[in-house]
């Protein structure tokens, strides 16, 4: 854990106490086309005015991307909260170590119902990135929300509809039907210089169109967020602009009135601003769109190593003199496109594409801006000598193939409930019974029609609601291995236990 918490800006806390804020913390190359990636063009974005000869003046900047940030509202139904206990991010040990359980004590009292109805849970920012209403966005401003309401900066307001989130990079793209929207223009965070002028701009704790300033403090950081997995990328820019709950997902831009960021996190122990704050730069920002409007989900494309940074033990032990800073390659899968490359274990990756890769964070930003399929320069250092090798990325399954968004219909069956006289005969407590069965994720595994599921990775299963909330939150994790391991009888008293592959859907 870091010496400071790392705190997410949203708020998915914010409507519950504009104090608080949740912790959690967690591209395409530079051409001037939005949402490109791998040459697919959906279109283009307009280059801001230049920065203004003095460079103490914000105000141009200010004026030409206000009205690109919007506030969002989410609204959820409290089903966690209702609960023996508590649950969602109420019963999250993680959030009660740094709020304590809501109510004080309440936690450990017996909980009472609650009207089921959509209540306010958090307050967030989005950039426009299009005249006809697509929004970016932190994956944690979003998720889990029933409902998102986004006031523009003139005080419309609109239902937005959500095109697809990613929470390795925690962003996120949703759409409003509205058209002749301002935009900000997508600038290029590889060109930010560190210690350079730029400017936040979001609705921190509610206050709409708010406008902070700072300089590039570091590029490249990797602060290890909350909850994270080996997955998650981490190339934040670091600045010491102002931003606090509420400002996720709002913009990071230079003098020039460009989009060079998303802000996401910031370096507290309190959960407000202490000096740091960090923002997603937009070379991945615009990969991901890209993706998500294209596909609906990301095209990751990886190397397939266990990588570290270079660390003068590392060095010692293993005779590298050659170079100081770099990426240490600790392993290489089979399977993988730097096997086939003929990267090996000890090797020491300096560059991508002849941008340096001092550490595991710049690493990540440069492989992250491509897809399965595309090609990459890699240099590297092996017995303290450097070469150069072209590599054929793949995706975390070892092809190239490109994945679609995920679907619950993808099973391929319904759920339904099973007769409590079926339960007892059987001895089962709860279950769901499969009906409907046809081609799909279920039938491959070898489910049959009339199977009772007991239990889908040791987690409980009542209702063909539980069925839906698990398969999701499998298809949100960021691992590369996306499995349901079921457990259950058939109505004979023949019982199975089935592994439903959900690998190549993201």
């Amino acid at each position: 854990m870091l010496a400071f918490g790392t705190a997410v800006l949203s708020s998915a806390v914010t409507m519950v106490a504009m104090k608080q804020m949740l912790f959690n913390a967690d591209e395409t190359d530079g051409s001037k086309e939005m949402f490109t990636g791998s040459g697919n063009v959906a279109g283009r974005f307009v280059m801001a005015s230049q920065a203004p000869a003095d460079p103490s003046d914000f105000t141009s900047a200010a004026e030409s991307t206000i009205n690109g940030v919007v506030s969002i509202k989410s609204y959820s139904t409290p089903r966690g909260y209702r609960q023996q206990g508590g649950g969602g991010f109420f019963g999250d040990p993680f959030f009660e170590y740094f709020f304590g359980s809501p109510g004080g004590s309440r936690r450990s009292q017996p909980q009472q119902e609650e009207p089921s109805r959509q209540q306010p849970s958090g307050l967030g920012s989005g950039v426009i990135i299009s005249p006809d209403g697509y929004i970016v966005t932190n994956n944690h401003v979003i998720d889990e929300a029933d409902r998102l309401e986004v006031t523009l900066n003139d005080n419309r307001t609109f239902d937005a509809t959500v095109i697809g989130t990613d929470s390795t990079t925690d962003l996120a793209l949703i759409k409003i039907d509205a058209k002749d929207l301002p935009v900000i223009p997508m600038g290029d965070s590889e060109a930010l210089k560190v210690g350079e002028w730029v400017l936040a701009v979001g609705n921190p704790f509610g206050f709409t169109s708010t406008v902070t300033t700072g300089i590039v403090s570091a590029k490249g950081r990797s602060i290890g967020r909350q909850n994270h997995s080996r997955m998650d990328i981490e190339s934040y820019i670091q600045t010491d602009a102002a931003v606090n709950p509420g400002n996720s997902g709002g913009a990071l831009v230079n003098l020039g009135g460009e989009l060079i960021g998303i802000n996401t996190a910031i370096y507290s122990q309190t959960g407000n601003y202490a000096g740091y704050s960090f923002a997603i730069p937009t070379t991945i920002v615009k990969k991901v769109v890209s993706d998500l409007r294209q596909f609906g989900t990301v095209q990751r494309a990886v190397l397939g190593i266990s990588i570290s940074e270079l660390t003068s033990e590392i060095a010692k032990e293993n005779g590298i003199t050659a170079v100081t800073k770099g990426v240490y390659v600790g392993d290489v899968n089979d399977r993988s496109s730097a096997k086939e490359a003929g990267l090996l274990k000890n090797d020491v990756i300096v560059k991508i594409n002849d941008i340096p890769t001092d550490n595991v964070a710049q690493l990540q930003e440069q492989v992250a801006k491509y897809r399965p399929g595309d090609k990459i320069k890699v240099t590297y250092v092996r017995d303290n000598k450097v070469n150069s090798v072209d590599v054929t990325l793949r995706n975390p399954q070892g092809n190239m193939q490109m994945t679609k968004a995920s679907d619950f219909t993808d099973l391929g069956c319904a759920f339904k409930k099973v007769e409590e006289s079926t339960l007892r005969q059987l001895g089962l407590s709860n279950g769901v019974q499969v009906a409907g069965l046809s081609k799909g994720r279920f039938q491959e595994a070898g489910v049959k029609n009339g199977f009772i599921v007991y239990s889908i990775n040791n987690s409980r299963v009542s209702s063909p609601d539980d069925v839906e909330k698990i398969y999701k939150s499998i298809m949100k994790g960021s691992g590369d291995e996306k499995v349901m391991i079921i457990r259950g009888v058939y109505p004979t008293g023949k019982r199975g236990i089935y592994a439903v592959d959900l690998s190549g859907v993201e």
